[in-house]
């Protein structure tokens, strides 16, 4: 099976050695996404709403770059520095997403992420 790296300048370049997502098939794999401003590379964490916000707009201009938006997603996975902050990303999150169209998720707290932020998420997506 082929794969196509996709990759757009309206979603914050890579920090490592990884793509910003891969399409095999009919199926886009979203690397994790944190709260950096694709125009700057500065992050957006006022707090953690503005930090989600940023991400889900970072993951919306990748999904687009695939021809593709938040109807497609079939998968997230998200990536908390504490569990305290679930009701504020979940509340952001939730926004993005028309009604009763949820992916499938799980929501895990951990010891640290990339540059001390507070949220990534990664997805899945399907054409």
């Amino acid at each position: 099976m082929a794969k196509e790296i996709i990759s757009t300048t309206n979603a914050p370049a890579p920090i490592g050695p990884y793509n910003q997502a891969v399409l095999a098939g009919n199926m886009l794999f979203i690397s994790g996404q944190i709260a950096l401003k694709p125009d700057t590379g500065e992050l957006a964490n006022l707090d953690v709403i503005e930090e989600a916000h940023q991400v889900m707009q970072n993951l919306k201009a990748i999904l687009a770059q695939a021809s593709m938006d938040f109807s497609n997603v079939v998968k997230t996975t998200i990536f908390l520095s504490d569990m305290e902050l679930f009701g504020q990303v979940n509340e952001i999150y939730g926004k993005y997403f028309e009604s009763d169209d949820f992916p499938a998720r799980e929501t895990v707290a951990v010891k640290g992420l990339p540059k001390n932020v507070n949220v990534e998420i990664s997805m899945i997506a399907a054409k």
